[in-house]
């Protein structure tokens, strides 16, 4: 693709970086911003900039959050003694579009995949285990990615908490075996969360 500006070349390029954005969109995108206002567009990049600089993660669930503790930990409204164990933050912005889950969630940052070098230790499930055995958590939800690796994730986990008391569970097979569950519309989601299954009857080893 020739460009007659080299700026423009470059804003495009860095635009392509972005998932689902190819060199077409980029360059729309790019010329969409040199039609607006240079205050609206020095309000957009200022935004974005804040964001990356300014955002941390909830030093209990590894949500998103603004301060230490993330809006769904700290709201008192929900029920703080039930968790649901997601792979990445995506999974808890789809669960929350459904509205049918009140609990608390813990990111764990990705799932155990051998072949991809990923392993408990990558993942925030040590976290995990000190917040079930610390706090007085009544049921675990796994809605992770029903797939081998998720399934693999769930089983070790289940291990690690094998003398505790609290019911652990999981989605029901409306999400598809080897689907993703972030792609997973929401009242398909909404209806494995309220039909749940315990995970001893899930995991088969």
């Amino acid at each position: 693709m020739q460009l007659p500006s080299v700026l423009l070349e470059n804003a495009v390029t860095e635009f392509a970086k972005l998932p689902g954005i190819g060199k077409k969109t980029a360059l729309r995108l790019v010329l969409h911003l040199l039609k607006k206002d240079e205050n609206e567009v020095n309000l957009f990049s200022e935004t974005i900039v804040k964001m990356r600089a300014n955002i941390k993660f909830c030093n209990r669930c590894h949500n998103i959050s603004d301060g230490d503790i993330c809006s769904i930990c700290s709201n008192s409204m929900r029920k703080q003694n039930i968790i649901c164990v997601v792979e990445t933050i995506r999974d808890v912005i789809a669960i929350e579009s459904t509205q049918q889950f009140n609990g608390t969630y813990h990111v764990l940052g990705g799932i155990i995949s051998p072949l991809d070098g990923i392993g408990p230790e990558q993942l925030n499930i040590e976290s995990l285990i000190t917040r079930i055995k610390t706090e007085q958590t009544e049921e675990v939800i796994f809605a992770l990615s029903p797939n081998i690796q998720g399934d693999t994730t769930i089983y070790y986990i289940q291990k690690q908490l094998n003398d505790n008391s609290c019911k652990m569970s999981t989605i029901a097979r409306g999400i598809a075996f080897g689907g993703e569950l972030e792609y997973a519309d929401e009242m398909t989601l909404a209806g494995s969360l309220q039909n749940r299954i315990p995970v001893k009857q899930y995991v088969k080893v």
